[in-house]
């Protein structure tokens, strides 16, 4: 039973734009939990992120309560070291004539751009990163000469060269070819040997392997399943998750949904 959480949050409401994207959230995330959070769009997965990541903020009341890494209050600073967040908008930042190599390095400082004065340091930790993924391959490839799941892989590998506790990943294959899907996917579990735990974010159940210990449903802003794949992932579920008439299926350790006659 997990004991330690690095996420809690009691009785939380969160606004945008005059709209509750977050209703009555109440979500603890262990230590050593890697956890898959899967909705339809415009289910909140988004606002999850961002009260994560202090870009938005809950409402106040004697009810509610938030805690990172078991604190209230919160460091932005100690925030961006223990979590590292890729999303696809990143993509749009980078140089297209940035070297792989110099990307990932380019995670120690925070930046998106080449680093002049790189350490000794830098040098062995950006080869040590790219080993344990193995994508040494790709250091020396242009960034706009990639696959989509190898410009991902590489922006993973970005994030996480600082060691952040917890890495998320926010709908990771999203947009990708099959080939580039099943590719990010392999090197995505490959991850689960690291230290850092994964929170991904998808809508796509086919994200859901063995990795992951538990999952989340959210629908309209608030958690309508949690808990182990095997009994949260069911047809009765993902009806109700995505308003459609589906089948689910498991097949060598994948799920697969079937649409159901009208």
């Amino acid at each position: 039973m997990v004991k330690n959480f690095w996420f809690e949050a009691n009785n939380i409401n969160c606004f945008k734009n005059g709209f509750r994207v977050i209703k009555n959230l109440n979500l603890k995330i262990g230590y050593s939990e890697n956890v898959i959070l899967i909705g339809p769009n415009g289910s909140g997965k988004s606002s999850l992120i961002e009260i994560i990541n202090r870009n938005i903020y809950p409402v106040i009341s004697n009810e509610s309560k938030l805690k990172i890494f078991e604190n209230e209050l919160i460091n932005l600073w100690e925030l961006r070291k223990r979590i590292s967040t890729v999303n696809n908008e990143i993509k749009n930042r980078i140089n297209p004539n940035l070297k792989i190599y110099d990307l990932i390095l380019s995670g120690l400082y925070g930046r998106y751009c080449y680093v002049q004065d790189k350490s000794e340091r830098d040098f062995y930790m950006v080869e040590k990163i790219m080993k344990k993924m193995n994508i040494y391959d790709l250091s020396k490839k242009k960034f706009h000469y990639l696959s989509d799941g190898e410009k991902q892989i590489s922006l993973i590998a970005r994030a996480l060269i600082k060691k952040p506790d917890v890495l998320i990943l926010d709908e990771p294959i999203a947009n990708l070819d099959y080939k580039s899907k099943f590719f990010l996917i392999d090197k995505i579990n490959e991850l689960s040997k690291l230290n850092t735990k994964i929170l991904c974010v998808t809508h796509d159940i086919s994200m859901i392997t063995e990795i992951y210990d538990r999952v989340l449903m959210l629908k309209d802003g608030k958690i309508i399943a949690d808990g182990h794949q095997n009994m949260v992932i069911n047809s009765e579920n993902l009806n109700r998750l995505y308003d459609i008439q589906v089948e689910v299926k498991k097949d060598n350790g994948l799920w697969n949904l079937e649409r159901l006659s009208k």
